[in-house]
């Protein structure tokens, strides 16, 4: 069973969501206040995602959440890059973050569908 959030801190994390979506997309045209708004939405996001535990014993299902936790941190090593690349300092000049961006894209949107049909196969078997 997964640890669910209550309806206030969802609204936060769809916000967080949001704003991270937003700073992306708009870093080629306004680098410093995309990353300003995608790192708020990062640390809006991330810690709510790790808040939701998942607290029984199926194997699949405690892999998979490693693997959201992996896209988690993906996301706040985007942020890094981009701060560096706007402060042009440490080892991210040009556009490291895309790569880390892309890499926590796939592993949460993998384990955004696989997650929830997991849950529903070990619902069943009860």
């Amino acid at each position: 069973m997964m640890k669910e959030l209550d309806k206030r801190l969802q609204v936060i994390q769809i916000i967080g969501i949001l704003l991270m979506v937003l700073g992306a997309a708009a870093f080629m045209w306004k680098p410093v206040a995309a990353t300003v708004l995608y790192t708020a939405g990062a640390l809006m996001f991330c810690p709510l995602q790790m808040m939701q535990r998942y607290e029984g014993s199926n194997f699949i299902l405690r892999r998979l959440r490693r693997q959201q936790l992996l896209g988690l941190l993906a996301f706040l090593c985007t942020a890094c890059c981009m701060i560096m690349q706007v402060g042009r300092f440490g080892f991210a000049h040009r556009n490291e973050w895309v790569v880390c961006l892309a890499v926590g894209c796939v592993l949460e949107l993998y384990t955004a569908f696989r997650i929830p049909a997991e849950l529903e196969k070990e619902g069943r078997q009860k």
